[in-house]
């Protein structure tokens, strides 16, 4: 019998027979890939952070001022898109020109000229608002561009001064003795202690909060923040302040011979308070603008400001308990 096919002409078949239907195509095979957890997207994220933020903090000068400054670009431009789900008009052009402006005038030695730069910023924030056909979110346009400038850059600005904090004792006149038997690169000492502590700190809230984590810490603002979660990082920010000390004590003595053991706990613990009060400020922003994370650039963090929340409330703090405990040495 001979086989129908396409060609043939007594095809299609005649009328009665079973007509020939195509088999339904095979299911594909749906292979179930298994997304890294938000854990493992953090390690990596921070693995490929670490060595470049070690590597500024170690070598100083241009180095770190050239992260502030990217730190702080991108900074303000997560901050001023929180401010925009809000329906404001941030002036974004003066704050970038502001937000440049602050670090370098740390690194030149002329932060004192900051003050110069918020009142031109607030003055032309006002100005330009005056230009615009739409006056209804003026309040928070202005309000916004000058706060970024000042919540981003002037507070990570504290960066550079902090790493060169043995040229800042030396320009007080108190602290021109003092600065003779301190070592000149103490400040990268000092500005590590800082990271370190703070990232500790998290790192604690996150591991405790999880495993024993039970009555909210502030519900309204971070729901999954917890009492035992805060208590964890102070706990956390305490034994790393200790840790950096007593191995800078055995690896480099010479920088971290001016903070005694009982100092070193002292600032972790406040650091490591700062740092969540750091976190719950930015948490409390991105509530208001009902968003998730500042930004999408850190896989597993977020944004920037996601990363360096804690830091931007931490590092002037520490500045400023260093000037207070080297004055009261003299």
């Amino acid at each position: 019998m001979k086989t129908p096919s396409l060609r043939d002409p007594d095809y299609p078949p005649p009328l009665g027979s079973e007509p020939i239907r195509p088999r339904p195509p095979s299911p594909s095979i749906q292979v179930e890939r298994r997304q890294p957890s938000n854990l493992t997207l953090r390690l990596v994220t921070a693995g490929l952070l670490i060595p470049p933020v070690l590597y500024a903090i170690y070598a100083g000068g241009l180095w770190v001022l050239g992260v502030v400054l990217l730190g702080t670009m991108i900074g303000l431009r997560e901050f001023y898109q929180l401010i925009e789900q809000k329906g404001a008009q941030p002036i974004r052009g003066f704050g970038y020109a502001s937000g440049v402006t602050l670090p370098v005038l740390a690194y030149v030695g002329a932060q004192e000229q900051a003050l110069v730069i918020f009142t031109v910023v607030l003055l032309a924030t006002m100005v330009v608002q005056l230009t615009k056909s739409q006056i209804s979110e003026a309040l928070s346009s202005i309000s916004g561009t000058f706060f970024g400038v000042f919540y981003v850059a002037w507070l990570l600005s504290y960066v550079v001064v902090l790493r060169d904090f043995h040229g800042v004792v030396a320009s007080f006149r108190w602290g021109e003795e003092i600065s003779i038997s301190m070592h000149p690169e103490v400040g990268g000492y000092y500005l590590f202690f800082a990271i370190t502590v703070v990232i500790l700190g998290d790192a604690g809230a996150y591991f405790v909060g999880r495993a024993f984590g039970k009555r909210r810490l502030a519900p309204r603002i971070s729901p999954s923040k917890t009492v035992e979660g805060a208590l964890g990082a102070l706990l956390a920010g305490m034994v790393g302040g200790l840790a950096v000390k007593s191995i800078f004590d055995v690896l480099a003595p010479t920088l971290s011979g001016d903070m005694s053991i009982a100092i070193s706990v002292f600032f972790g613990f406040v650091l490591a308070l700062v740092g969540l009060l750091g976190d719950l400020v930015e948490s409390l922003l991105k509530r208001d603008a009902q968003v998730k994370d500042s930004g999408g650039l850190l896989p597993g963090t977020g944004g920037v400001l996601d990363r360096i929340d804690s830091n931007l409330l931490a590092i002037p703090v520490m500045y400023y308990l260093l000037l207070a405990y080297t004055y009261l040495r003299i």
